[in-house]
């Protein structure tokens, strides 16, 4: 999987993975998340990025990523809330 938005491969972790088997995400919507999501940077290297999926129930879908030489998912959430 590679990102156009941050012009890097995507590495999705074994954590990550297992959370989007559990919240029915699959990998052409993470990548549509991860390509169109909106983005909150925690620093230069960190991040939320959250999008509402039409058909979902669960609030947004969220990834925190870090990049490095590549785009490393380390979890992704449901029923996210930005914080104020």
């Amino acid at each position: 999987m590679f990102s156009q938005r941050f012009g890097l491969p995507v590495h999705v972790t074994r954590h990550a993975a297992e959370r989007m088997a559990e919240r029915y995400i699959n990998q052409d919507q993470l990548l549509d998340l991860l390509e169109h999501g909106t983005i909150r940077s925690k620093d230069e290297f960190r991040m939320w990025i959250a999008k509402t999926f039409p058909g979902r129930n669960d609030n947004l879908v969220c990834a925190a990523v870090i990049i490095e030489d590549r785009l490393i998912v380390k979890t992704v959430m449901h029923h996210f809330q930005w914080e104020p």
